[in-house]
């Protein structure tokens, strides 16, 4: 069942996170919580600025590796690019 989505929080430090949840918003609440990833535990989460819902869990990771290989400006190229179409 597509319920999964992928994500990528920018953080105050100005790095990328990306991730995957079946419900971002509670997720983004959790990382500002810092009960999330152990990520955020040196960095604060500052807004998310990519979600592409629509994914089984498995194309949901596979999605989720393939951001995270991407290098920082191909992410944000990535993240540009999704707010055109």
């Amino acid at each position: 069942m597509p319920n999964w989505s992928v994500y990528i929080i920018q953080c105050d430090d100005g790095s990328l996170y990306t991730g995957i949840s079946t419900d971002v918003e509670r997720r983004f609440r959790q990382h500002l919580m810092q009960k999330g990833a152990k990520y955020f535990r040196s960095r604060q989460p500052r807004q998310l600025v990519f979600v592409e819902v629509g994914h089984d869990r498995g194309s949901a990771s596979r999605r989720e590796a393939l951001i995270k290989k991407m290098t920082r400006t191909e992410k944000l190229d990535f993240i540009a690019a999704s707010h055109l179409g």
